[in-house]
């Protein structure tokens, strides 16, 4: 969690490192900033939490015009703001978007299930084999081996699934550029997301916004699930 005092502070952070959701106590001024950075990022969540009166029906309409995701009453909904903010992230979205991939993934045994829920919400740097292993508590020789038994991708395979779709998921938004993909997903150059993206998917780069999360799930059940192609 990181507190901005200002949207040009928050225009900067979300220049440097991938945001789940953005809370907000809006005010009239405070939404006529957030207005051109939502429409650069229409895809991110923000929600408002602030102490909200019964008179406030004119900003609480304003609210809805400028797409906050949620409105919470600070006082009344404070048990519950954590789960809400959970449930509308961006991590949420994209793990819905992916939802039918452990059944597409032939992802059935357990340890299978626990790593892929681990590599869908962790997709900032990519993962590696002995830290995921270290985390569900197995040798990295095991969770390999068990990872792609019973015809599911092996695990290098599937961590670069997650994070090119989550590329997709960020060049949805106009305000994105591949250039900060890279940047905030940690790919070494322009070059590396491209090559990962036609290896993933079967598109470059620039394709991917078109595709969402869900379509490079598709491109990749399609034939791109083994390591040779």
């Amino acid at each position: 969690m990181v507190r901005c005092r200002s949207v040009e502070a928050l225009r900067r952070l979300l220049e440097r490192r991938l945001v789940d959701a953005v809370v907000v106590a809006p005010q009239p001024a405070l939404l006529a900033e957030l207005e051109h950075l939502r429409a650069r990022l229409p895809s991110l969540p923000t929600i408002a939490f602030a102490p909200f009166r019964p008179d406030d029906g004119d900003l609480l309409i304003a609210c809805r015009r400028q797409g906050i995701t949620t409105i919470l009453v600070e006082g009344v909904d404070d048990a519950v703001v954590g789960a809400v903010v959970l449930r509308h992230s961006v991590t949420a979205l994209r793990r819905r978007a992916l939802g039918d991939a452990p059944r597409l993934l032939r992802l059935t045994e357990p340890l299978q299930r626990r790593a892929w829920d681990v590599l869908v919400a962790e997709v900032e740097r990519p993962i590696r084999t002995l830290a995921l292993a270290r985390r569900l508590d197995v040798s990295r020789e095991h969770l390999s081996r068990q990872f792609g038994a019973g015809g599911a991708p092996n695990l290098k395979r599937v961590i670069d699934l997650t994070r090119t779709a989550c590329a997709a998921q960020l060049l949805q938004n106009p305000g994105v550029s591949a250039a900060a993909v890279v940047r905030l997903l940690h790919f070494t150059s322009a070059g590396h997301l491209n090559r990962t993206a036609t290896r993933i998917a079967g598109v470059a780069s620039g394709e991917l916004g078109r595709l969402g999360p869900a379509g490079v799930l598709a491109g990749f059940v399609r034939g791109k699930t083994r390591s040779r192609a």
